[in-house]
């Protein structure tokens, strides 16, 4: 059977493609031998010896093998050095360059060090000497596929080991994201929490003040009438004829029970008292509206009254003459919204607003109605945001403020606020020339979206109370 075996030659190209047609497929490419030598004796020893446990292919030119290698992988080439044309050492640097997965045996009659050196230094396993013992090529085969398919091994180890690194990165990154998310979770939680309190104490401390202002204020009417009437009958008594003793004593009691408080002055406290009163009842008021502690459900809402409630609120910012405010409203439909929540980012953007204007300037309020939906632009011409900031200001916990001014999540509520009425808020920033922020609102979100909305996390009131200056 042995002496029957054909041994490939170069003839044309169709006989190369005959010889690929024969070669093992796929599954058995990882111990595919290519015997490259320009005698034909060897090549065909070599291929009878192996071919019993190893698909074989030859070739008789470097041209030939490189065409061959070209067409089907090969697991192993055994390869003369002195041969016409291209040598073998040319035959190892294309083979390392081209084909990394492929190992390289010599077979030469050359024994010389500097020729074995050098086709180690190329790449080549090992080094054989002609005549070769048929055993010991058995032997070099052998071991030079399991050092290939150890190598083979490492680099499947490195790229999974690679793959597995990307893996754990982008599961670190995902930790990382989630841990974010259960941070801002549990800062909403508090908040809840916050709220919850914070809300029954505003509901309380407007009941309890709305109560005694208008008994002052019902006392102080009933003082003033009953100051008057006196007054009236103090004027009559002094129209009355008296002898110079009664107005000797007169004169010493009025001295002793009203130590010269004359009615002019009386009533002018009583107007105070009266003023007093109305400005304790205002604020009550505009607390309500601002909270919508008694209209907590999703209703339709002016957005000019929530600003100016809000306004009235932020006062100490806005009446002390160093920051000027200006309104440019429009003409706005109604807003289906959570009225409290909306307050909440018309608070947090008025008062970063205030916060830009350290030594004054101007606040700029300007609405619109663009179709099915109601534009409010708020801006300053404060000290701005710088441009690496302005992708990071809506990020939960993210603040220039110095520590212990700000917690970071007042731009961070505004914009999940806004995002869950279906609206848009982009800001535009330069450093020193000022800022806007710009508000989008659907004047109807949709009952898809009016699921479970109402939550007070939102509604900061401790940062309404801490950074408003309020206090109750």
């Amino acid at each position: 059977m042995k002496s029957e075996q054909t041994t490939y030659r170069v003839s044309d190209e169709e006989s190369l493609l005959n010889r690929h047609s024969v070669l093992p497929f796929k599954q058995e490419e990882e111990r595919n031998i290519l015997i490259v030598d320009d005698e034909d004796g060897v090549r065909r020893l070599f291929k009878m010896h192996l071919c019993e446990h190893y698909p074989c292919a030859t070739a008789a030119s470097v041209e030939e093998a490189l065409w061959i290698l070209e067409k089907t992988p090969f697991a192993l080439v055994l390869t003369d050095i002195i041969m016409p044309g291209r040598s073998g050492i040319e035959l190892l640097r294309e083979v390392k360059k081209n084909y990394p997965e492929t190992v390289a045996v010599v077979i030469s009659g050359m024994d010389r060090t500097q020729r074995i050196l050098d086709a180690v230094r190329l790449g080549a396993y090992d080094y054989l000497l002609k005549p070769i013992d048929l055993y010991v090529l058995d032997a070099t085969v052998e071991r030079a596929l399991q050092h290939r398919a150890l190598l083979n091994s490492a680099r499947i180890y490195k790229q999974e080991l690679k793959r597995r690194n990307l893996e754990l990165v982008e599961s670190k990154a995902k930790l990382e994201e989630s841990k974010a998310q259960l941070e801002r979770l549990q800062s909403q939680i508090t908040q809840n929490e916050k709220m919850a309190s914070l809300g029954q104490l505003a509901a309380g401390v407007a009941h309890e003040l709305n109560n005694p202002a208008g008994f002052i204020l019902g006392n102080m009417e009933i003082l003033r009438d009953g100051a008057t009437n006196l007054e009236k009958l103090f004027r009559f008594y002094q129209s009355l004829p008296l002898t110079e003793e009664q107005t000797v004593q007169i004169s010493n009691i009025r001295s002793d029970a009203c130590n010269e408080l004359k009615f002019e002055d009386l009533h002018s406290i009583v107007a105070d008292c009266c003023e007093g009163a109305e400005r304790i009842r205002e604020v009550v008021q505009n607390l309500k509206i601002f909270s919508r502690l008694d209209k907590t459900e999703f209703k339709k809402v002016d957005i000019h009254e929530g600003l100016e409630s809000t306004i009235r609120l932020l006062s100490n910012y806005y009446n002390t003459g160093q920051i000027n405010l200006e309104r440019d409203y429009g003409e706005l439909p109604v807003v289906d919204c959570f009225a409290g929540q909306l307050n909440q980012v018309w608070l947090n953007l008025l008062v970063n607003a205030a916060h830009a204007l350290k030594d004054g300037g101007v606040v700029k309020i300007r609405t619109q109605s663009e179709g099915d939906k109601v534009v409010v632009t708020i801006s300053d011409n404060g000290c701005g945001i710088p441009s690496q900031n302005l992708n990071r200001i809506f990020d939960s916990f993210f603040t220039t403020k110095p520590v212990g001014e700000g917690t970071g999540l007042g731009l961070s509520v505004t914009y999940g606020i806004i995002e869950r009425h279906g609206g848009t808020i982009c800001v535009e920033s330069q450093v020193n020339k000022g800022t806007t922020f710009t508000i989008s609102l659907p004047t109807d979100i949709g009952a898809s979206r009016r699921v479970d909305e109402e939550k007070t996390d939102e509604f900061e009131l401790h940062e309404f109370v801490e950074s408003a200056g309020l206090s109750f």
